[in-house]
Order: C-alpha cells, then sequence, then structure tokens
C-alpha cells in the first residue's frame, strides 16, 4: 500500500460507514497475530513443541491431566499478558466511538480488546485471563494459593480451569444468540482476521449477506467468505483499520 492507503477506499464504502447507524465487527486469531500472539493451530515452541494445541484443549485432556492443561494455559496466559494492543485493535475502539451503535465479536480469547478501548465485545470463545470452576461453570476470582496445580474451587473443592471454550463444548447459547442477532441486525458486517473455517463463528458474515448488509472483509489472504464480500481489502488490519477509520472520520 502507499504511504496514504485510504485514497485506496471505494467511496460507497466510506460513505457507508459514515452513513451506518450500526457496526457490526468479527475479529478473528489474525489481528491478535500482529500483536504477536501465534495462532492456535501454529506450532507450539519450546516445552510444549510435542503436544497438539487439539489434545491439550478439550475437557477429556483436563480430566485425565489437569496439571498438563493448567500448565499450558499458564504458559498461553504469559504470553497474553506481554502482548499489547496493535493499531488495528485501537483503531476499533476508535469506531467505536464514531458510530451510534457498534458491536464488537470475537473469536479471541487474549483480551486485547478490552486493552484497547473497546467496550460493547460479544466473546464467543470466552477469555483466557478468566478462570472458572471446571465443575459448576461459574466464574471464581480468587482462590488460596498453596501450590495445588490446578488451584480448587472455594466453593465446592472442584478444579479450576481457564474460561475459554474447549473442542467439544458447546458455545454458550446466549453468547451465539447474541452474536447471530447481531450480525442480521447491523447495517454493516467486517470480517477482520477471521480464517472463516471455524464454526460457528465462519457463518456469522454469511448471516449478513443473506440479509442484505454491507459486508466488508480484511484479511491478508483470501478465505471461503471472499467472494461474498461486497468489499474485501487485502492486508494486515493493523495498517488497513487505522486508515479506514482516518478516510471515514478525518
Amino acid at each position: 500500500m502507499n504511504s496514504n492507503p485510504h485514497h485506496n477506499f471505494p467511496r460507497p464504502l466510506i460513505t457507508a460507514l459514515q452513513m451506518a447507524q450500526h457496526v457490526v465487527v468479527l475479529t478473528g486469531a489474525g489481528i491478535s497475530a500482529e500483536s504477536g500472539i501465534p495462532t492456535f493451530r501454529e506450532a507450539q515452541t519450546g516445552l510444549w513443541a510435542q503436544y497438539d494445541p487439539q489434545e491439550l484443549a478439550t475437557p477429556q485432556a483436563f480430566r485425565q491431566n489437569p496439571h498438563l492443561v493448567w500448565e499450558w494455559y499458564a504458559w498461553r496466559r504469559n504470553l497474553v499478558a506481554r502482548a499489547k494492543p496493535n493499531p488495528g485493535h485501537l483503531a476499533l475502539a476508535v469506531m467505536e466511538k464514531r458510530v451510534p451503535q457498534f458491536t464488537l465479536i470475537t473469536q479471541n480469547v487474549d483480551g486485547l480488546h478490552q486493552r484497547a478501548g473497546s467496550q460493547n465485545i460479544v466473546e464467543l470463545h470466552g477469555n483466557i485471563t478468566r478462570t472458572k470452576c471446571f465443575e459448576d461453570g461459574r466464574i471464581v476470582t480468587e482462590w488460596a494459593e498453596n501450590g495445588e496445580i490446578p488451584p480448587r474451587c472455594p466453593r465446592c473443592g472442584g478444579l479450576l480451569r481457564p474460561d475459554v471454550v474447549w473442542f467439544g463444548e458447546r458455545l454458550p447459547v446466549n453468547v451465539l444468540r447474541t452474536a447471530v442477532s447481531t450480525a442480521q441486525s447491523g447495517d454493516i458486517f467486517l470480517a477482520i482476521g477471521a480464517s472463516a473455517i471455524v464454526q460457528p463463528a465462519a457463518s456469522l458474515p454469511l448471516e449478513a449477506v443473506r440479509r442484505g448488509k454491507i459486508t466488508i472483509e480484511i484479511n491478508p489472504s483470501p478465505t471461503p467468505i471472499t467472494p461474498s464480500m461486497h468489499y474485501p481489502l487485502s492486508g494486515p488490519s493493523g495498517r488497513i483499520l487505522p486508515a479506514l477509520v482516518q478516510a471515514a472520520w478525518p
């Protein structure tokens, strides 16, 4: 892209953003990868190279070896804690202030959108910085640090686990319902850094298409939904989003 990339945006796209009453955004692993957080399917490093993430992120794995799974998530939490929101995250927080209604649906569990200043967030897959009880699913914020790994729920003594959706688990019904109804009701739908492979998130942009909404995709490489999008914008979100916000609300 040239030094002033927003000159390249189609005028109808900019006008649509300026006129929009409700902008809906879906973000996937791509936006976090730009902050240095490896995508879930990328190779594990160091100590964890021998493990397949899909074998660690399951209820069965936790039942078989809760210590191992807790330690893996502690390592991932540490990665997330060191990462910082990138210009793409920050641009979405600015966009939220510029439009009457804004909903950010994310597949990411890293909490970077919150740290960037976004307010109205629907977390499809939970949040790695939160902890819940494996037995009853309730969020736990404090527990006894007695060296036990994983620690135990102060209420029932059950094992604690990260508040993320594992393979083989359903998304919380209310979260999915909110995401689908929002995708159907917004004026504009942006899909950003999403592989468009992981269901049910991958179906959300297509819900917007079916309802005749204006759809935008921002991704460095094409995905299965690219042909269906009104405005496929090719490139990293950390470069395109700030330019898009600047073009629409200079």
